[in-house]
């Protein structure tokens, strides 16, 4: 499987994107299509973490940006140590 990027979280944990999370991603949030740089940053500085109610694997990481008035949510699922981003989309609401 080939990968997008790969990045180290605030947490120093590694995190990678895959080109088929990548492909669901655009087809799904066209609006992110160009915004690979804010997906990094929310990994890397965001302003909340959040855990998943339904699966304990499951991390939300948000990031506010103000020029849309929105959250990028990106959702992280971590295995054996490592995380893959499984969306990301922008978001008015930090529940999830």
């Amino acid at each position: 499987m080939t990968w997008v990027f790969e990045i180290t979280d605030k947490t120093r944990r590694k995190i990678h994107l895959s080109t088929e999370r990548w492909k669901h991603i655009v087809k799904e949030h066209p609006d992110i299509s160009n915004k690979i740089e804010h997906i990094k940053e929310t990994l890397i500085s965001p302003i909340l973490v959040k855990n998943s109610k339904y699966d304990t694997r499951v991390r939300f990481y948000y990031k506010y940006y103000k020029y849309r008035l929105e959250y990028l949510l990106v959702s992280v699922k971590y295995l054996n140590g490592n995380g893959f981003i499984i969306t990301a989309f922008y978001t008015k609401k930090l529940t999830r």
